[in-house]
């Protein structure tokens, strides 16, 4: 697929990280409403737009193999989600010493409403075996890729595949989709065309894009987007896979280095976790000041990210500005954040700053 006049349009507003293959995070503005607008929603591919037969095909170890066009999954009873997503590299241009990889700032994230049927019910109908253990998820994009493992020869031309346990993909209560339209329109390009997963909470890796298989599989899959790359590659400790999204919280209201006027302001931003609804949300103005709570919205759908605000009393002078989330589960911000090799999942507090005059 070339990039035509249309997709051209749809980029204009993003941040280009990377020309080739297309990569760019979402302006300020696709995080300051309930949902981000597609043509501001931020874009992570690992190689070039692909071609695409219109043909999903569940096979491996199943009792009954199917094929499935666009119009069979719209006959499949019809879900739509909003669903925050992020990058797993968000924020690596903050980590020190900068690990290698795609140099993404903190922009890397962005909420749509998603519509597509259940990942459960089209493996329901394909009926899984017993000794299946993993679902491998591949899509059409494929090229050469500089490899992190030995999995695969360097000059070879590999496919994006990712897999997740059985378990969940196999669970309507997971929310996990196949979906076809985003913001009520069909997908572009960009994000999927003509059908992608959309796996909620997890880091964006296991949101398979282009999705042209689904393979049950009978032993763990090992590949370069699962084992090689998208792995904590810690400097002290055993390598992890990169899976559910940490708690982070984002100022989106006064942008950063913004002049303000002096008085009664509202800070005003975003906060979301993969592990639970976010419980707290805290400001702090200087590095040696305590916490102060801020009003957490609740959330309006259970995979997206919430609201939260506070109102400052803004004096002359500059300010730094600081937020830092907790959610359900307990789990609270760090103030530095958690370095790794492929500089995964920074969620450490932010800084900001605002000029008041």
């Amino acid at each position: 697929m070339t990039v035509t006049d249309a997709v051209a349009r749809n980029r204009a507003a993003l941040r280009m990280i990377k020309e080739e293959p297309f990569n760019a995070e979402a302006p300020p503005a696709g995080l300051r409403t309930e949902t981000t607008p597609t043509e501001l929603h931020y874009v992570r591919s690992n190689f070039a737009l692909p071609e695409h037969d219109g043909v999903l095909r569940v096979g491996g170890a199943v009792a009954n193999p199917l094929e499935l066009s666009l119009d069979d999954l719209r006959d499949l009873p019809a879900v739509e989600q909003a669903v925050t997503l992020e990058c797993a590299g968000n924020g690596r241009l903050d980590m020190r010493p900068l690990p290698t990889g795609e140099p993404w700032g903190g922009y890397a994230v962005s909420t749509a409403r998603w519509k597509g049927a259940r990942l459960a019910d089209v493996l329901a109908r394909a009926r899984p075996a017993a000794d299946g253990v993993e679902l491998r998820c591949e899509g059409a994009d494929h090229g050469k890729y500089h490899l992190s493992s030995i999995l695969e020869q360097d000059d070879a031309d590999i496919t994006f595949v990712r897999s997740m346990s059985l378990a969940p993909a196999s669970d309507p209560g997971a929310g996990i989709l196949i979906a076809y339209e985003m913001n009520g329109r069909p997908l572009e390009a960009d994000h999927g065309y003509p059908f992608r997963l959309v796996v909620p909470h997890w880091y964006a890796v296991a949101s398979v894009k282009w999705l042209r298989r689904l393979d049950v599989i009978t032993e763990p899959f090992a590949g370069e987007f699962q084992t090689g790359h998208y792995v904590y590659q810690w400097p002290d400790k055993p390598f992890e896979p990169v899976t559910l999204m940490r708690v982070r919280a984002r100022i989106t209201d006064p942008a950063d280095s913004a002049t303000v006027p002096a008085g009664t302001r509202t800070i005003r931003g975003k906060a979301w976790s993969g592990s639970g609804a976010i419980t707290e949300v805290g400001v702090s103005f200087t590095g040696e000041s305590g916490w102060s709570p801020a009003v957490v919205e609740p959330a309006k759908g259970p995979y997206q990210w919430q609201d939260w605000s506070y109102e400052w009393q803004a004096t002359p002078g500059r300010h730094s500005l600081r937020a830092r989330a907790t959610d359900a589960s307990g789990d609270v911000q760090p103030e530095v954040p958690p370095w790794n090799r492929l500089g995964y999942g920074n969620n450490a507090v932010e800084v900001t700053y605002v000029d008041v005059r």
